[in-house]
Parts: structure tokens; C-alpha cells; sequence
């Protein structure tokens, strides 16, 4: 490991322009690329003590043995650079977005005397007309068959035109009238090109147009008789319209535009892109990237803008890019992707209308595949296996655990505290073994702390004891264990699952050292020994060991380091979830709870009878039996719950801060 400083380049020699900067490893490897509109104070900033830098920074220069950089004059150009060197040298430090399939495009080969229409996969092409990407060659093949019926564009490959023309009769295609023929001489090369024109100016969003000239011809066609080419006409219209269906409408007819959304986590990123063309979603792509180096949502857009565009040209690069966030220097990558068009390129993050809504929807698609990409990777065997044996190692367990109990804490400014423990064996989640906690500050008989106020602390020290004394109580019952074997896990009463009856071989969770410190004391005092405590600090994901100053810092590709974050990311949901219903429960109480047998269907009768609370509280006994089903005891149970109940705090109009009085519309 190699010490910054042994090659941190002298004060003055740096110059204060902007620049491209390159770190070699002691091989003369490329390891890292960055740009900056100061090579002077971004460099300064790799060369602080190691504690104040990223743990993946801190990894970055420690690996490197040297670094160079490259003056520029703009910052456009600095982008351009950095670029060019990321493809050229493919720095194993840089966050790398690659397709994880190569997506099909519907493509005009208008660089051929007769345009083809084919499906086209791979490095784009001079002189070829390119729609998509779409997400499935059928979903091409499909539009492409409903719209030759108006456009009969030749797409047989070359082969079979040289056959075709060499025997004088065209294919099916010709007979059936999806295909104009130009092998044959049915139509001029001129007529021809034109459909393919036509062709890839619907497919472009100029679709009114098309679609009112075949309306005025079928009318015409109707008033002069001429009912079969009517018919033909309506079928014609009826495929255009079945063809812009499979894209939907979200936009102006005039917008075009690529949205890009991220869903990310401490270690990887899902990207998605929707291409808008014409108003229209004309395709979709996307990819999950682990995040190598350490970086925000607006330095992901970066990088996905320069993967993205960085070798297009031309009408590729759509007229407006909306995105989740601005890069850091929005200003010159604009500049940059306008240069790449050749006409000026808007780059912003959407606020309102349609663009945000649809915004709204690439990032759900994106949450969907970061989603899909954890639960594959989670599945597989070999995976999981691995994970286990990393934990084992960077942790020195004597064998992988095959059980990890993980807890968490959660409340809202310390009311309505719980706790989660969700389970996972064999590297996969045991939902059936999941449990929730209410935080009383005491266990069993002993007060350990006055249960109010936010002490995640002591929460988590409570939570585990409660946890292992029921595990001591079931072992107790059970018996000891006898060469080796573990007691059974279900009772001798009716056969289901003891709980807490099993031991994890590691027990996780979800913070830094004091919540560590307090899971390992709380297993102490129960004279527990053979369980391992670690805890997952979430906002460097450090893993911590009790009694020890410093973290565990597993390698950020590691498999072990996933399947804690995993654990540690249910155990969280699981806990809020039930703080939130908790909270929701707590909120939605009445004073009529307390009344015993007294039902919804009853509580609502009441307050439908009466208005509201305020006026049922109002009523005596005599009249709240006037109600259908209410006897004097119930009447009486009631006026007593509404006595003591304390006062509601006052509603307040959020509009306007006025305090209303509470005469009618409130539930039970």
C-alpha cells in the first residue's frame, strides 16, 4: 500500500486551470480519471489524512503510486478528455455504465440505393436512420408489420432482393402488398426512397399528418364509389393507430427528449432511460453499475450522460435531456451535449406537469430493476455461499454463519419506539422466524431504564436481552445439548416451531459502536458467549466489532459486505413499518375504544346520531339511549369513557391557523 504523500506533487507545481488528472498504480496502470475546473484544489483534495478521506478515496490513492494531469482550456473540453481516457483506459476506480444486454433499434439503411427496414443491434452506422432502443426485437417486428401496409419499404436482405430481381417475381411480401417491390421494377428507386422517407418521418412523431392525407383519400374514395379502396384506406388508418398505441401519448407532439432516473444504495446503481420522440416513449434501456468510486446522484448523471451520448452525434442526442439532478458544472456538459448535437441542448430537472409525472414513472422502473438485480444476485447459490465465507473471514468466525438474526430501532422523536429482528439462514430471508418489539424500558420484572425519549442505545440493549432470555428459557425446557446436537425446536404440545428457540451463530445490528457495545453487554449479563455481534454503520457501511476503535472495512465488491447491507435494509423496513402502524393506531383511538363490546358499526351509529364527539360527549344517558341498540349499561359504559377521556388537542386549518370547533365530521 503505497503512501500519498511519497508522490503528492510539490506546492506550485499544479496549475490552477482546468484540467484532466490521471492516478497510475506502481505498474503504470490508468487506475483513476477525473476532471476539474481546478487541477490545483481538486487534486489538494486526494492528498488529505487518510480518516478525513472516503474509505473507496482513501483505497484509490493508497493505490496509486503517482499522478499526472492534462491543462485544457474549457471545461467543455475537460469533459471531452475525460471521456475519450475513461473509454481508452478503462480505470478500474471510475464508475462504468455498460448495457447489460445490447439493445435492438428499428433501422432505414437510407445509405443503400433501397432503404431497408430491419432490426439493428450493435455500433450505429453512417447513413442509417435509427428508432428505439426498444426493449424486445418482437415489440419492432410487430410495429414494423402494421405499418408496411401504408409504407411498403423493402426489408428482405440482400440475398433475397439479388434473387428476387435475377428471377423477375417478387416475394410474398410483393404478392401481399407489404412490400413495394423495387426488385422487380414495380416502383423507381426515387418512389421508393420516398416511402422510406415517409416511413421514418411517422416513426420520427410527424404522424398527424399521415394519418389526415389518408382520411381525405378515403373520403374521396367514398364519394366517388370506390368502396374496396375506402375499405383499404380505413384498414390502412386503423394499423397507423394501432402502431402509435404501442407507444403511448405522454408528451407534446413536438418533444423531444430522453429521461434519465437512478435508484442507488451504498454499493450499486440502477439507471433508466426513456427516449421521447414525438411526444411519444419510443424506447427504453437501462443498467445496474456498482459504484466503484465514491460519488453522488449528480456525478452518477455525469457519468451516465457521457456513456450515454459521448459517442453520438447528430439528431441522437435528443433536444432536451431531463434528469434527476444537475450535474456539479451543468453549465459545460450542456455546452458539451449541445456540441454533440449541433444545436443547442437543454438540460434541467423537471418540476411540474407531464415531464415530472413521467420523470416519476422512469424512476419507478428504475427502483424495479435495482430491485430485480438484488433479488437474482440474492438467489444464487454460489453467491450466497461466498458471501457467508467472506463474513466468516473478515469477522474471524470459526465457521460461516448460517444463522444471522440482524435488530434495529425505530421511532419518531422517541415515541412509539419498537424494534425488528428479521432472520436469514442460508444467506435468504425466514420470514416465518421475523419478530417485532414494543421498547418498554424494562425486562421481564426489572426496570432498566425509563422507556421514554429517543435512546436507540438502550432500546437496542433491551431488545436483545428480551430476545436471549426467551432463548435461555427455551433451551431450559429443552435440555441441554448432548454430543452435539441441537433440541428440538418444536413443542411437545402441538408440534409448531418453539420461538426463539434456535441461536444465531451472528447477531447484527443496524448502527455504529455504542449500539455494538450494547448488544454485546446485554449477551454478557445473560452469560451468552457463542454468539457473534457486529454492527453496519449505514453511512459508510463499516462494519464494527465490539471493544475494537476501529471498523472492519470490507472491500466494496464484496459479496459478504451485500448480503449485511441486505440484512441489515430488511430489518430497517420491518421496523418502520411497524413504528408507522403503531403511530397510525395511536392517531386513530377514541375515547369510545375503551368501552367494552362496543363495535365499529355501534361507534359510528353514535356519532351519525349526534354529529360528533363533542356533542355525544354533551348527551346524558337518557339520550344516548335513544339510540337503536344502546341499553342504559352500554349508555352509561359510554358517558363514562367520554368523562374520563382526556381533551383532544384543537383542530387547526392548516390554510388558514385558525382553531375549528369540533361540530360535526369527527370519527370514532
Amino acid at each position: 500500500m503505497a503512501d500519498p504523500s511519497s508522490y503528492r506533487p510539490k506546492p506550485g507545481q499544479i496549475p490552477d486551470s482546468p484540467g484532466v488528472y490521471k492516478f497510475r498504480d506502481e505498474h503504470r496502470r490508468v487506475i483513476y480519471v477525473g476532471k476539474a475546473k481546478s487541477l490545483r484544489q481538486r487534486l489538494a483534495n486526494y492528498f488529505q489524512p487518510l480518516t478525513s478521506l472516503h474509505p473507496r478515496t482513501a483505497t484509490m490513492v493508497t493505490t496509486a503510486a503517482s499522478v499526472e494531469w492534462t491543462v485544457v482550456s474549457t471545461e467543455v473540453e475537460a469533459l471531452q478528455l475525460e471521456y475519450s481516457w475513461i473509454k481508452e483506459f478503462d480505470p478500474r476506480f471510475n464508475v462504468k455504465y455498460r448495457d447489460d444486454k445490447s439493445y435492438p433499434y428499428l433501422a432505414v439503411t437510407m445509405n443503400e440505393e433501397f432503404p431497408r427496414v430491419q432490426v439493428m443491434r450493435g455500433h450505429k452506422k453512417k447513413g442509417v436512420r435509427y428508432f428505439g432502443p426498444y426493449a424486445h426485437a418482437w415489440a419492432i417486428r410487430e410495429t414494423v408489420d402494421l405499418m408496411l401496409r401504408v409504407f411498403p419499404v423493402r426489408t428482405c436482405s440482400a440475398g433475397v432482393f439479388r434473387n428476387a430481381a435475377s428471377a423477375g417475381r417478387p416475394c410474398l411480401l410483393g404478392y401481399i402488398g407489404k412490400c413495394s417491390a423495387p426488385c422487380v421494377g414495380r416502383v423507381t428507386p426515387e418512389e421508393h426512397r420516398e416511402l422510406a422517407d415517409d416511413f421514418c418521418d411517422f416513426m420520427a412523431g410527424r404522424t398527424g399528418t399521415y394519418i389526415r392525407r389518408l382520411e381525405k383519400q378515403m373520403m374521396i374514395a367514398a364519394e366517388d364509389m370506390e368502396y374496396e379502396k375506402a375499405a383499404r384506406l380505413r384498414d390502412d388508418i386503423e394499423a397507423l393507430r394501432r402502431a402509435m398505441e404501442k407507444s403511448a401519448v405522454v408528451l407534446a407532439d413536438a418533444t423531444d427528449a430522453d429521461l434519465i432516473a437512478l435508484a442507488e444504495d451504498e454499493l450499486e446503481a440502477a439507471v433508466q432511460i426513456f427516449h421521447v420522440r414525438g411526444g411519444r416513449v419510443r424506447g427504453q434501456r437501462g443498467w445496474v453499475t456498482d459504484k466503484v468510486e465514491a460519488v453522488d446522484t449528480a456525478g452518477l448523471v455525469e457519468h451516465a450522460l457521457q456513456q450515454l451520448y459521448g459517442e453520438e452525434s447528430g439528431d441522437t442526442v435528443p433536444k432536451e435531456v431531463l434528469v434527476p439532478a444537475l450535474p456539479e458544472d451543468a453549465e459545460s456538459v450542456s455546452a458539451w451535449l449541445s456540441g454533440r448535437r449541433g444545436s443547442l441542448v437543454s438540460l434541467r430537472v423537471p418540476q411540474r406537469g407531464d415531464k415530472k409525472d413521467l420523470m416519476e414513472t422512469v424512476a419507478r422502473n428504475a427502483q424495479q430493476a435495482l430491485v430485480l438485480h438484488k433479488t437474482k444476485r440474492a438467489s444464487d447459490l454460489t453467491t450466497r455461499s461466498r458471501a457467508l465465507e467472506e463474513i466468516a473471514e473478515a469477522l474471524d468466525l470459526d465457521s460461516a454463519p448460517l444463522r444471522i438474526e440482524c435488530f434495529d430501532i425505530s421511532h419518531l422523536q422517541g415515541e412509539d419506539v419498537v424494534a425488528s429482528m428479521v432472520v436469514f439462514e442460508d444467506g435468504l430471508p425466514r420470514k416465518s422466524e421475523y419478530r417485532r418489539f414494543q421498547i418498554k424500558g424494562r425486562v421481564g420484572d426489572t426496570q432498566i431504564w425509563h422507556g421514554e425519549g429517543q435512546d436507540d442505545v438502550r432500546s437496542m440493549h433491551e431488545v436483545i436481552s428480551r430476545r436471549f432470555t426467551r432463548y435461555l428459557a427455551e433451551k431450559e425446557k429443552t435440555g441441554e445439548w448432548v454430543d452435539g446436537e441441537v433440541p428440538a425446536e418444536t413443542s411437545e404440545d402441538d408440534g409448531r416451531p418453539r420461538r426463539f428457540a434456535y441461536p444465531p451463530q451472528l447477531v447484527v445490528v443496524d448502527g455504529g459502536q455504542p449500539q455494538v457495545a450494547a448488544a454485546r453487554r446485554a449477551l454478557d449479563e445473560l452469560g451468552i458467549d457463542d454468539v457473534a455481534v457486529c454492527g453496519l454503520a449505514k453511512r459508510l457501511e463499516e462494519v464494527w466489532l465490539p471493544g475494537d476503535d476501529d471498523p472492519v472495512v470490507l472491500p466494496r465488491s464484496s459479496e459478504g459486505l451485500y448480503l449485511l447491507q441486505r440484512v441489515r435494509d430488511t430489518a430497517h423496513d420491518f421496523a418502520i413499518r411497524y413504528q408507522r402502524s403503531k403511530r397510525t393506531k395511536r392517531i386513530r383511538t377514541s375515547p369510545l375504544d375503551a368501552v367494552p363490546g362496543l363495535g365499529e358499526t355501534r361507534k359510528q351509529a353514535l356519532i351519525k346520531h349526534f354529529g360528533s364527539v363533542k356533542r355525544l360527549k354533551q348527551a346524558t344517558i337518557e339520550q344516548i339511549c335513544e339510540v337503536p341498540g344502546f341499553g342504559r349499561k352500554t349508555a352509561e359504559a359510554v358517558a363514562v369513557a367520554l368523562a374520563q377521556a382526556a381533551p383532544a388537542a384543537p383542530a387547526v386549518n392548516t390554510a388558514t391557523g385558525e382553531i375549528m370547533e369540533d361540530d360535526g365530521g369527527t370519527t370514532a
